[in-house]
């Protein structure tokens, strides 16, 4: 068995103990840690856990002097935190999305010089399906740190809550006129049409019906002004909204993909807004057309339809 052969299918230590330079480095690993998640970009796979393994092994700098002190290592705790903190940030499709940004994660650490993540689904077949990926400190970015995804630069929006009689109003030109001028990241949310959705006899797939409602409403808002522009990720509205683009919400990937996904039935749009808002750490939300509840978390503010001024 050739070398390579050897490092594919051996355990990632190997792998890195097979490509290692000259340059002595130390190893710390991470073996067999099993985590019960959903996760997977097939139908079967949401709504429902399965099992994935990880193994991880860290190049790290040596150190002269440890004086047995816990501080100046690399804590194996830190290898487990950052596989929790990406599984806990959203639900993903792919393993190599997972795979890429827990190494991303290991690599902000000062002593990481080099990982190897290797993570396999236990439960989609016969065998162990897995994806394996080697990142290096020198190849992330020109700043020898891969950037942070999660930085407290994001924009926090103003949310708007438009009811059907507020999309039909006259007065829907003058507000975004308004909202134009303001300079102000915003986001714009509609509930579904008054037309009533088909009924399934399933609750998980009533519930994609509903929010496929909702998008098709937040498109018909879209139409009314071409400066609305219907948007989907998280990544997008925030780009969108450093771009000064006011963006109305399609919630069908941020719900479904959340990990503690909101516990508001689509149909009760104005709650899911509310938890929308502070998904997106909204500084305020307007609704427009109906009466919002108290929300102790959110200053909320209540506009008619008819009134022509935000």
């Amino acid at each position: 068995m050739s070398s390579e052969i050897k490092w594919a299918f051996g355990h990632p230590s190997e792998r890195a103990e097979g490509t290692a330079s000259q340059e002595m480095l130390d190893r710390i690993s991470l073996r067999d840690h099993v985590v019960t998640v959903e996760i997977g970009a097939f139908q079967a796979e949401r709504g429902t856990t399965q099992r994935i393994c990880f193994n991880v092994v860290v190049e790290v700098e040596p150190q002269d002097r440890l004086d047995d002190d816990v501080d100046r290592i690399l804590s194996y705790d830190k290898v487990t935190e950052a596989i929790a903190h990406e599984l806990g940030a959203e639900r993903l499709n792919l393993l190599e999305t997972l795979a890429q940004r827990v190494a991303d994660r290991i690599l902000l650490e000062p002593q990481a010089r080099r990982v190897f993540v290797r993570i396999e689904k236990l439960d989609r077949g016969p065998g162990a399906l897995g994806v394996e990926i080697m990142r290096a400190r020198s190849t992330t970015s020109p700043a020898s740190a891969p950037p942070q995804r999660h930085g407290d630069d994001r924009p926090h929006p103003e949310v708007i809550y438009l009811s059907n009689a507020a999309i039909a109003s006259p007065h829907l030109k003058g507000w975004i006129d308004q909202l134009s001028s303001g300079h102000r990241p915003t986001i714009l949310c509609v509930g579904a049409p008054d037309l009533p959705a088909p009924a399934a006899g399933h609750p998980m797939a009533q519930r994609r019906i509903d929010l496929l409602a909702i998008e098709q409403n937040a498109w018909v808002l879209a139409a009314r002004d071409p400066r609305c522009v219907v948007v989907n990720s998280r990544t997008e509205l925030d780009w969108s909204m450093r771009q000064g683009q006011i963006s109305v919400w399609a919630p069908s990937k941020i719900v479904l993909d959340a990990v503690d996904g909101p516990s508001a039935q689509p149909r009760d749009a104005l709650a899911l807004v509310l938890w929308f808002a502070r998904h997106m750490q909204a500084a305020d939300v307007v609704v427009i057309g109906e009466t919002p509840p108290k929300d102790a978390d959110l200053p909320i503010r209540a506009l008619g339809a008819d009134q022509p001024d935000l």
